[in-house]
């Protein structure tokens, strides 16, 4: 056998290998092939495109159950912050119930196990499924403010996220996400590159409330103390909540647009 026969052989032996060890991989993740993929995706895609970095490693990769919140400014948050997560963890975030059906995005969203929720705050269907996922032992994703955030500071918080926190009693994580892309499209921020730096929290006490009445002032206190905590990983001043004349009705949490999209 010549030089090159032998050069071509072992060449086509290491792409082999290579190709046999990423089929083993992706068929092993607990997860799924699919969420394997996606999550390789992501992280590529982020380190290179947005040149992530984090102020620590994730402190949520074996909590379960959890709660991660997070403020909200560009669509490309949940993979962001999914990028953090090291074995593949699916976050289960809300997210708008018109997103789900389209093409490509609904392959996405099921592998993520992504909550659909309507946009007008009265699909208590949501909150109920996110209270579920939770008692099973999942991590789930939450945005607070219901939207993308434009302007400076945060948004208003809806007090579900503190009916949720205290209903199901799993660590809450904060997650703060500085100078995520922005566009005047949802896809325009996927292409929009710089330098993200994701800040992971330490899980919020909330035990002290576990005992008490769930009551208007105390969910709006419980939903000040979360968001303070959250603002304050990217020195963002103290938001209120929404007054709960306004969210009584509904302690679903109105989502905007969150997979961890690829």
């Amino acid at each position: 056998m010549s030089a090159d026969s032998i050069a071509r052989w072992t060449l086509a032996g290491y792409v082999g290998g290579a190709a046999l060890l990423v089929l083993w991989r992706a068929l092993a993740c607990p997860e799924g092939w699919r969420l394997w993929m996606l999550h390789i995706i992501a992280k590529i895609y982020c380190r290179f495109g947005y040149h992530w970095r984090a102020n620590r490693p994730c402190p949520f990769l074996e909590s379960h159950p959890a709660i991660v919140i997070a403020n909200h400014r560009s669509p490309v948050d949940p993979m962001l912050i999914w990028a953090g997560v090291t074995n593949c963890r699916p976050i289960e975030f809300l997210t708008a119930e018109e997103y789900f059906g389209l093409p490509v995005l609904q392959f996405i969203l099921d592998a993520q196990r992504s909550i659909p929720v309507a946009r007008d705050g009265k699909d208590m269907s949501a909150t109920r499924t996110a209270l579920r996922r939770v008692q099973q032992g999942r991590l789930v994703g939450v945005f607070p403010e219901g939207r993308i955030n434009t302007g400076r500071g945060m948004l208003p918080a809806n007090p579900g996220i503190a009916w949720l926190a205290l209903q199901s009693r799993a660590p809450v994580f904060p997650v703060f996400v500085e100078n995520a892309p922005q566009g005047k499209t949802m896809v325009e921020p996927f292409f929009n590159f710089g330098r993200v730096r994701v800040i992971f929290g330490d899980p919020i006490d909330l035990s002290a409330y576990y005992g008490q009445r769930r009551t208007p002032e105390l969910l709006e206190e419980v939903t000040r103390v979360m968001m303070t905590q959250l603002g304050a990983l990217g020195g963002v001043p103290t938001v209120q909540s929404l007054p709960m004349r306004e969210a009584a009705k509904s302690i679903v949490l109105p989502m905007t647009v969150s997979s961890a999209s690829a």
